[in-house]
């Protein structure tokens, strides 16, 4: 049994978001994929076209690269929802230049009233180096932040590495 959120974080292409596709089916609930990632070019392209692979007919789709309480709001309990991912959404209102902490105030209230389990995908971007440019270090802060507010929000905190995962809060199921 998934608790009502679980926050699964680890470095790009470390297999994150394999393992929380993993953890939905093994719910056994109705899995609901939350996709956050605009199509900004061609590699960005093949990127989700990898994620969609990966999901057959039981999954049902909504894109929401900004406001996330339309898509979880009439949600029912007997689903459980993929939001994939933390990163791509900051992004989006980053680049937009909208209010962060009314995007992430939202987002968190959006979170905590669905009714479905939630599990929602990051990624760690403070263990490298200080980006040269004031955007990255903008994002690089960010995304900081809001990975620790998730994550305190979490019952379930997962980090994971060449595909590993560690149970860093909780216990994984």
């Amino acid at each position: 049994m998934l608790p009502p959120l679980s926050f699964i974080i680890g470095g790009a292409a470390s297999g994150k978001s394999v393992f929380a596709e993993n953890l939905i089916l093994n719910s056994r609930l109705s899995p609901v994929y939350v996709a956050t990632s605009r199509i900004w070019d061609d590699e960005t392209k093949k990127r989700v076209d990898v994620h969609q692979a990966r999901r057959d007919e039981r999954w049902r789709t909504i894109d929401a690269p900004f406001d996330l309480a339309p898509a979880l709001q009439d949600i029912t309990a007997d689903h459980c929802v993929l939001i994939d991912c933390a990163t791509m959404w900051l992004t989006n209102h980053l680049l937009e230049e909208h209010d962060l902490a009314d995007a992430e105030h939202s987002l968190r209230t959006a979170l905590a009233a669905c009714a479905a389990p939630c599990v929602i995908v990051s990624n760690e971007v403070g263990q490298g180096i200080v980006p040269e440019n004031a955007l990255s270090r903008r994002f690089r802060e960010a995304q900081g932040r809001l990975n620790i507010a998730l994550a305190a929000q979490a019952s379930l905190v997962v980090q994971v590495v060449a595909g590993l995962p560690n149970a860093l809060k909780g216990t994984l199921p």
